[in-house]
């Protein structure tokens, strides 16, 4: 039998090589990794609700989707001006309400003529705020305790808030924490709150 003579191709079997498998465990590992510590951080720190009806309008809209910062009031307390979320009461059974802070601890709160007044002095606030055509419980000045807080919705004549006898000044073990961002509305992404 003649040899064939000619060129001859040989193959070397392709075999995986340890660093290449180390390399892809370790990506993988950190993937996995990365996503427990993510959904750590965003059910500890965060929560995501709903806004209900539209006494947050014009900052926040019905059914608009915000993110609430639930360590905040941990370290430290609500401020004036603050956007929170809580359950009035602290009852488990109701939706959350979104208000903003107006009355802080320790302060006597009134509202006279459609205007919040702090400790008798006027409050200069926001002229997109509405003047509220009914105080509610707020007519006559009311002394919040060392732990409530005063709060109104934006749209003041469309609120129910700290005004009405069902929700009254709202303590700081009912809430939640402090709205931190909102979905934008037809658009993608999201806006602070303030």
């Amino acid at each position: 039998m003649a040899k064939r003579k000619g060129l001859t191709f040989y193959q070397k079997k392709k075999r995986l090589d340890s660093r290449i498998i180390k390399d892809i465990f370790e990506i993988v590992a950190g993937g996995i990794v990365a996503v427990f510590l993510a959904f750590v951080i965003v059910y500890s720190v965060g929560m995501r609700t709903s806004v209900i009806g539209d006494s947050m309008e014009t900052t926040l809209y019905n059914g608009q989707e915000i993110l609430v910062n639930r360590v905040l009031y941990r370290l430290s307390t609500p401020k004036r001006g603050d956007v929170i979320v809580f359950l009035p009461n602290g009852n488990q059974n109701s939706h959350f309400y979104v208000k903003r802070v107006v009355g802080l601890p320790g302060e006597t709160v009134q509202i006279k003529d459609g205007s919040v007044y702090i400790d008798g002095v006027f409050l200069e606030e926001s002229e997109e705020f509405d003047r509220m055509i009914d105080a509610g419980i707020a007519e006559n000045e009311m002394t919040l305790a060392i732990d409530e807080f005063f709060v109104l919705g934006d749209n003041r004549n469309s609120s129910e808030d700290s005004r009405s006898g069902n929700i009254g000044g709202v303590k700081k073990d009912n809430i939640i924490g402090k709205a931190w961002f909102h979905m934008r509305a037809g658009e993608e992404g999201m806006g602070l709150i303030e």
